[in-house]
């Protein structure tokens, strides 16, 4: 079977204030084209319930390695702990991949999730309309 590679989140930075914060995701994807790319990052609460932000990325970062783009206004608390992850089009989240996990308060750090953890977000709005490049 081939190896199929994900999107990795590297690093999470939050500017704002209270139920008003911006994030700047920055991520490390195999992107090769609209036919495999990271399609988006998202913010979720801690359990996998919640789909509370999601940021759509409407093309691919091939010569861009790795980056970051930005997103907002996310409606949390400043302790409120949250998961950031990355999705890949076609592959999806992946299997044991590593998300930030943590709050705005006290920063995110590095952390192991298995392949169904919130795989119900998956289908969630809003989701991409197509790929620019």
């Amino acid at each position: 079977m081939d190896k199929v590679e994900f999107a990795v989140v590297n690093s999470v930075t939050v500017s704002g204030s209270e139920n008003n914060y911006n994030f700047a995701v920055s991520l490390t994807s195999p992107d090769t084209g609209c036919g495999q790319y990271a399609n988006w990052w998202e913010v979720i609460s801690a359990g996998g319930k919640t789909l509370v932000y999601r940021r759509i990325l409407g093309h691919s970062h091939v010569n861009e390695q790795p980056f970051t783009r930005s997103g907002g206004p996310v409606a949390v608390a400043a302790d409120t702990e949250l998961i950031i992850r990355a999705h890949m089009h076609p592959s999806g989240y992946g299997n044991g991949l590593i998300v930030m996990k943590g709050t705005v308060a006290k920063g995110f750090l590095p952390f192991d999730v298995s392949v169904d953890f919130g795989s119900d977000l998956e289908k969630a709005s809003p989701q991409p309309t197509g790929c620019a490049f």
